[in-house]
């Protein structure tokens, strides 16, 4: 297994996408150079003229990543004065977002989030969402997860440190960690989480067994 990618964000570059405010940017770089699923790279030149048949990834919109990575470690402070870990879930299918509150297309997809983790976190799904806005504000935070009624757990991410180790270049993006803690794949820009292609792509993800939270 290859080891994880360094960081493709200097400081300068977060402090410049903080002040731009950008919601998403070039997305090439977010999939660390690891060889990623594309439509029929494998049918060769002469597939004929039927469309290649698109893999659940495709499907949902996720860039899959064909090298497996093990997801860089990470201790965030949660919402709620508590502690979170990614090892802490790593029984479970980790569906780990990267958002901030002055970023449009992450409210956007937010309430899609929230009916996927609803849906299936007696299942083996854990969604986190990690806030990258500067120093955490609480004056921000607190009301924005209050009036979109998110229920899973919220991680601040004040620095930006555990962003930049995971190669996060804009937002929102949004990693696929499967059981034990390999990453899967990666979605830059807003998706339709609860969507029907995305539901079949965590319904094949999902752990055969697993425990409570």
């Amino acid at each position: 297994m290859k080891s994880w990618a360094s960081s493709l964000v200097g400081g300068s570059r977060r402090d410049t996408l903080l002040r731009a405010g950008l919601a998403v940017v070039l997305v090439g770089a977010l999939v660390w150079f690891l060889p990623v699923r594309r439509p029929g790279e494998e049918a060769g030149h002469h597939a004929g003229h039927a469309p290649p048949a698109l893999d659940p990834f495709e499907r949902a919109g996720v860039s899959e990543l064909k090298d497996g990575q093990r997801a860089p470690r990470f201790v965030l402070s949660t919402l709620d004065g508590r502690r979170a870990a990614l090892d802490d879930y790593g029984k479970k299918l980790v569906i780990l977002n990267f958002w901030a509150t002055w970023c449009r297309p992450c409210t956007d997809e937010m309430p899609t989030l929230e009916a996927l983790w609803r849906q299936y976190r007696g299942r083996g799904l854990m969604v986190l969402g990690v806030s990258v806005d500067r120093g955490a504000p609480r004056t921000l935070i607190d009301p924005y997860v209050e009036h979109l009624a998110l229920t899973f757990p919220i991680l601040l991410d004040p620095d930006m440190a555990t962003a930049t180790a995971w190669g996060v270049s804009g937002i929102p993006a949004t990693f696929v960690v499967r059981p034990g803690g390999e990453v899967a794949g990666v979605a830059v820009g807003p998706r339709e989480w609860n969507g029907d292609a995305m539901r079949a792509l965590v319904e094949r993800l999902l752990p055969r067994a697993h425990g409570h939270e």
